[in-house]
């Protein structure tokens, strides 16, 4: 019987973060629902140097991480830009095909990695749970039709993803399918949200993963809570603490886009095999 290998990549060079608790759980969930024999392994890839070999897993979930996308001379970088690579080329020839969800810092790395637009910094912190609005080609999407339009989710990021290459998106097949909120009373570009990198890759500027519990935890620190504060003010900021537990907002989009993604991948992995 076909073991169905989990690699959860962790982005947060030895920072605490919701994240990679919201993401091990969402994992650990699907193992003991699944009718698969299923198996999870950890990798931190920033702090301690550790990166799976992609040939001997199935499914990649690479989490969110402080600090700047751009290269600063480690190690990981290179190794990770060469995992980027592998699964590309691995998944271009051959039938067995690996999937991988790349989540705000890795998204952001992959989008530079690949050329895809300008990742530059924010005027300022943008933390909260935040309307995100599907384009044409995102709302057919199966990760994202089965949520309202717009949906919410939880954006917490220091960097944004402006000024698309379409060009360069065509030439690679790759498709913007989320953007985030439109501002008229400020004169600056939308950011890209999501992009259907490949029928196998997927990837997303905000937090897919966050629940309420996580949200609450993170707005304890100062940065976080005056980011939201200062976004939205103080009544806002009260109304989004309140609603955390809306089962039409953060809630839902935690149920639908990572464990879709995750039962999708395992049926195509399984579907693969019994054609081979």
């Amino acid at each position: 019987m076909k073991n169905i290998k989990i690699a959860l990549l962790d982005m947060n060079n030895n920072h605490v973060n919701q994240g990679m608790r919201n993401i091990k759980e969402i994992s650990q969930t699907f193992k003991e629902h699944s009718d698969e024999d299923v198996s999870i392994t950890v990798f931190d890839v920033r702090f301690k140097d550790e990166m799976p070999d992609f040939q001997e897993f199935d499914i990649f979930i690479s989490s969110g991480g402080p600090g700047t996308p751009h290269k600063e001379g480690y190690a990981w970088e290179q190794r990770f830009d060469d995992f980027l690579d592998g699964l590309w080329e691995h998944n271009k020839h051959s039938e067995q095909k690996k999937f991988a969800f790349l989540i705000c810092h890795s998204f952001q790395v992959a989008s530079i990695h690949w050329n895809l637009g300008n990742i530059c910094k924010r005027k300022s912190y943008s933390f909260g749970v935040m309307p995100i609005h599907k384009t044409a080609e995102g709302k057919d999407d199966f990760l994202l039709k089965n949520l309202p339009e717009p949906f919410y989710a939880v954006d917490s990021r220091a960097y944004q993803f402006i000024e698309p290459n379409y060009e360069r998106l065509n030439e690679m097949g790759m498709k913007v399918v989320a953007l985030e909120k439109v501002r008229p009373h400020i004169h600056l570009e939308r950011a890209v949200m999501a992009i259907r990198f490949s029928d196998e890759i997927f990837g997303t500027q905000f937090h897919p993963e966050a629940d309420s519990k996580g949200m609450l935890e993170n707005l304890k620190i100062d940065k976080n809570r005056l980011a939201m504060i200062e976004n939205y003010g103080v009544e806002k900021y009260l109304e989004t603490v309140d609603r955390m537990d809306d089962p039409d907002k953060i809630v839902l989009t935690q149920s639908q886009i990572l464990p879709r993604f995750l039962q999708y991948a395992t049926e195509q992995v399984m579907k693969s095999l019994m054609m081979a």
